[in-house]
């Protein structure tokens, strides 16, 4: 006969790894709230019986990240200070089986999509009428917004689609339910986000319908940014520039993954495109989009990777002057094909490339900033922090982006936009003055 706990659980999520993740723990924290279980996300209050770590295991880095993660809760259960401890999200998937002989103080294992078996521990039902319901663990004044799951690319180097399986489109209308709902929690801003954007539709619509689900978002009332992240640069469809042009609450704002630019990269990569097809796209996003701001990431030392390569790179950066340039050095990921190629780079020479390439764009990003000098923009304030206002331009999405220091003697609400004039330009911040 199971007895009666004589306290009542209090649950605590650590969320790691990519903005996808954050929002699968907010749709679990939803989850569990309407079961009437208490929940926090990243709580630093110790008063919690039980703690769920969402893992991420994308890199090296990343995974290491969550396995430290996990060997934290599991010495705070030894010291009695938790009752259980729970694993899910993509490493979890990935190395289940593995990670629990290695691991058995931990209570269960969980993968990306069993989010009703994580409810079963707590005896709680998966609720169907929640879709779209969440417990935003960002400010309440954005939130992404995830718009598919997995992916039905074989980039040679990645193993998402290994943890998240193929692309699977949610239809437009709970899409546009979702974005309501949080308009109606005080969002002004969502963000876009699914493993590959532009991929969107063609399971269910049997054709790329990412414009027709930007133009039903743009109507909804009160939903002032709308910001599109993870767009794969094969086969873009070009459509999407129309929507951003004529629509003023869809942010003039791209982030495009290219990772390199070197034909022989790409190919072996299996990027599906070539450098002359990067240079016509980027030519023909800023032809449609005047002003529009590029954001990409790229990927250093993947085997085989000459100087030549390196070269390349820097000189595209030079030419092509992206907005916002992120890098990642290479990881080598079991079960991929690039697994197969001899991991030939060493991880010294993988940083010190990183940052030979990161020091290019560093300069063309002064060189950028230094043009708002004197200009006003739009900004949404984000926080208050050491005393000064944070807040960014629809150019900058959150935490990769670029800020502005607001400088102003008033009262600003978080969450609101403000006009603010450029003063000084730093290389990867803005500082001005409310106008």
């Amino acid at each position: 006969m199971q007895t009666k706990k004589l306290h009542k659980d209090k649950v605590n999520i650590i969320t790691l790894g990519c903005s996808k993740n954050l929002v699968d723990s907010e749709v679990l924290s939803g989850q569990l709230s309407a079961n009437d279980i208490d929940v926090q996300h990243e709580s630093t209050q110790d008063d919690h019986n039980i703690v769920i770590v969402n893992t991420c295991g994308f890199i090296d880095k990343a995974k290491e990240e969550s396995i430290n993660t996990i060997l934290d809760q599991v010495e705070r259960k030894k010291d009695g200070e938790l009752e259980k401890v729970y694993v899910t999200g993509c490493l979890s998937e990935r190395y289940k089986g593995d990670l629990s002989a290695e691991i058995p103080e931990v209570d269960a294992w969980f993968g990306t999509m069993e989010l009703p078996l994580i409810l079963k521990q707590f005896e709680a039902d998966y609720k169907q009428e929640l879709i779209g319901e969440r417990l935003l663990s960002t400010p309440k004044h954005y939130a992404y917004l995830k718009i598919s799951e997995g992916c039905n690319r074989t980039c040679a180097f990645c193993a998402i689609p290994l943890m998240r399986g193929g692309h699977v489109s949610k239809p437009i209308e709970e899409i546009v339910a979702e974005a309501k709902k949080l308009v109606s929690m005080g969002v002004k801003e969502v963000m876009l986000i699914a493993q590959e954007l532009t991929y969107y539709g063609l399971d269910i619509y049997k054709k790329r319908m990412l414009a027709d689900l930007l133009r039903q978002l743009s109507d909804v009332e009160g939903l002032h940014w709308i910001r599109l992240h993870y767009a794969y640069p094969t086969k873009f469809p070009l459509d999407v520039l129309d929507v951003m042009r004529e629509r003023d609450n869809i942010c003039n704002y791209l982030d495009m993954p290219l990772q390199h630019i070197s034909d022989n990269m790409l190919k072996a990569m299996k990027r599906q495109i070539t450098s002359k097809d990067i240079y016509e796209l980027i030519d023909t996003i800023r032809d449609r989009v005047p002003g529009i701001c590029i954001r990409s990431t790229l990927i250093a030392g993947f085997p085989g990777e000459t100087r030549q390569d390196v070269e390349d790179l820097k000189a595209f950066l030079e030419k092509a002057r992206l907005d916002r340039v992120g890098i990642f050095t290479y990881s080598h990921e079991e079960n991929t094909s690039a697994y197969e190629l001899e991991d030939n780079i060493s991880a010294e020479e993988k940083e010190e490339r990183a940052q030979e390439i990161m020091e290019v764009q560093q300069e063309i990003s002064y060189e950028k900033n230094q043009e708002h000098v004197g200009k006003t923009f739009k900004v949404i304030v984000d926080k208050k922090e050491a005393g000064r206002y944070l807040g960014r331009t629809e150019f900058d999405s959150v935490e990769v982006d670029n800020e502005v220091i607001i400088n102003t003697d008033e009262e600003l609400p978080i969450g609101e936009f403000v006009n603010v004039k450029i003063d000084r330009a730093y290389d990867y911040d803005l500082e001005g003055t409310v106008v």
